[in-house]
């Protein structure tokens, strides 16, 4: 049972009262590095308009581990897309460290996806005829730009974060499914990026792959990384400094 600080055993004695952990949905005191407010999303099939966000409000602190959850179709993944410039809100508003990413030009919206930001999904996405450090040093082969021998370094040791350091002359398809999940992680993780954005990223793996996954995850926030990361599975979201939940386009 609860007491509050004038009846527990320790205020009694005269010793400082233990104070009750905050609850896992309460926001964060730090300035926020990435916030939306009121943002909605709609979109239409076979001529039927579906709204997936209806005004949904997020903060997330530098260096804090957010998840995301709810049932499928709430919106948490479309929620995920907008927050990570993949989809462009119909309504609302989206700041990054100051700047609003709503009247963001394009070159500045194309910086953060190949700089601050960083992207796993529940499948890998590797290039299939790439190796997988080929397929890690990919954010730095924009207009076919040859890789230097320090982002060459950069890939192996993110190969080696992530348990593949012998393994990145291997192709996908002689990869594992949880190896080709660690190899998007080290390819997210190769350029040096301030918020990883994760949508079911053990969502088709086993429960011992996943598990090892969620490691590397926890791994890339204690050294100091925002995460914010969409997932159905409350034993994983419970990893997490702060869960919130989505139900029918909004939070709950």
């Amino acid at each position: 049972m609860n007491h509050d600080a004038s009846t527990r055993p320790d205020a009694a004695a005269g010793q400082t009262p233990i104070v009750d952990a905050p609850s896992l949905d309460a926001p964060s005191l730090e300035a926020p590095i990435l916030e939306a407010v009121n943002v909605t999303k709609s979109f239409t099939q076979d001529g039927t308009p579906t709204q997936a966000l209806k005004g949904v409000s997020l903060a997330v602190a530098p260096g804090e581990f957010v998840s995301i959850v709810g049932r499928s179709g709430s919106g948490k993944s479309t929620f995920l897309s907008v927050l990570s410039t993949l989809l462009k809100p119909d309504s609302g508003e989206l700041t990054y460290n100051g700047l609003d990413l709503a009247r963001a030009s394009e070159a500045d919206i194309d910086g953060l996806r190949h700089g601050d930001f960083a992207v796993i999904f529940q499948f890998h996405y590797l290039l299939p005829y790439l190796t997988a450090l080929e397929n890690t040093l990919l954010p730095f082969m924009r207009g076919l730009r040859p890789v230097s021998g320090a982002q060459r370094r950069r890939g192996l040791e993110c190969l080696e974060r992530v348990g593949l350091a012998d393994k990145g002359h291997r192709l996908p398809g002689q990869l594992s499914g949880g190896e080709q999940q660690r190899v998007a992680i080290a390819r997210a993780l190769v350029k040096d990026a301030r918020i990883l954005f994760a949508d079911e990223p053990t969502g088709s793996l086993d429960s011992a792959t996943g598990a090892t996954v969620m490691e590397l995850l926890g791994q890339i926030h204690k050294d100091g990384m925002s995460v914010v990361m969409v997932t159905h599975n409350e034993q994983y979201a419970g990893l997490s400094d702060r869960v919130v939940r989505m139900a029918d386009g909004l939070m709950v």
